[in-house]
């Protein structure tokens, strides 16, 4: 069946609208935008990548008001070393892999950094700092949330055949899964324990978005490029500052987190509908064997960590 361009446009707009609903989960997004993308023309490519980008600073900007700082700072000073020790292992492996599989360079990076610290979040942060084409952010993006929706799905089945205890299923979610609302919403379902330890650790581990992008932007520069920490990294972090010390913010917090995680589901859909069969083509496979595989390693790693140390 061919669509017009007017049909075309018009489903496009009602799932657009779907996405910014509760019915739509962001990987429930990111597969209608996949698959809108291998049976549709898109009818505004060029708008779409420009709203894209906007969305993602926006949303990262939001989600800083469902963040409380001493709870943060708290978290991260008691497990301080652990954390580094992850994110640094899950860094290098992901760029060393990245190699193995001769892996474009910043869509390695974007994926090492996405595994190693808060997903969709990290990756939105980065991909100005690195400059990314917006094809690379797709692409990263992608892979990061396949591996999102199954570790949402799988986790709370293998904590329970393991016998992990909340406080060991929510440190284990914390670290292994990338983002923070699958983080949430395995954990919520392992138990209030498991939740209120997953939580504080992952909101913790968000805080190192900001070194990263530091490093990030000191690694990438050219010699003609001035380093510059893009203005929403500084938003996301006053985000977090206003909700913690501002009680008067707190009746809007809820809200605003609830707009900026509507917003990163229609940026979901929105990255889907650019992963084209000719783009996934064109990228191959190994970014997603790259990004499975270091999945699965800081998967491993941080569990036996975790239960036997």
């Amino acid at each position: 069946m061919t669509f017009s361009r007017q049909h075309t446009t018009i489903i496009f707009l009602i799932l657009s609208v779907l996405c910014l609903t509760p019915v739509i989960s962001p990987p429930v997004a990111l597969l209608m935008g996949i698959v809108f993308a291998q049976l549709l023309d898109h009818p505004f490519p060029d708008k779409t990548k420009k709203a894209t980008s906007f969305l993602l600073k926006a949303s990262v900007v939001g989600l800083g008001f469902g963040m409380n700082a001493q709870t943060a700072l708290q978290a991260g000073k008691e497990g301080f070393l652990f954390t580094v020790a992850t994110i640094v292992f899950t860094l290098l492996l992901g760029i060393r892999l990245g190699k193995l599989f001769k892996v474009n360079k910043i869509i390695s990076f974007l994926i090492s950094g996405g595994t190693a610290i808060c997903g969709g979040s990290a990756i939105a942060a980065l991909s100005p700092v690195v400059k990314a084409k917006q094809n690379q952010i797709s692409v990263a993006l992608g892979v990061i949330f396949i591996l999102n929706s199954v570790a949402l799905l799988i986790f709370p089945l293998i904590g329970q055949g393991l016998g992990l205890s909340q406080t060991d299923f929510g440190l284990w979610c914390a670290i292994a899964i990338h983002d923070t609302s699958s983080v949430v919403g395995a954990a919520a379902k392992y138990g209030d324990e498991a939740l209120r330890v997953a939580t504080t650790v992952k909101l913790a581990r968000a805080l190192w978005i900001i070194p990263l992008a530091f490093g990030a932007a000191i690694f990438f520069k050219s010699k003609d490029t001035k380093v510059k920490i893009p203005y929403f990294i500084g938003l996301f972090v006053l985000a977090i500052i206003i909700n913690t010390y501002i009680p008067a913010i707190n009746l809007l917090s809820p809200y605003i987190v609830q707009i900026a995680k509507a917003g990163l589901t229609l940026t979901l859909f929105l990255i889907g509908t650019g992963l084209s069969a000719k783009l996934l083509k064109s990228v191959g496979m190994l970014p997603v064997i790259q990004g499975t595989a270091l999945w699965l390693a800081i998967s491993l790693v941080a569990l036996i960590t975790i239960v036997y140390l």
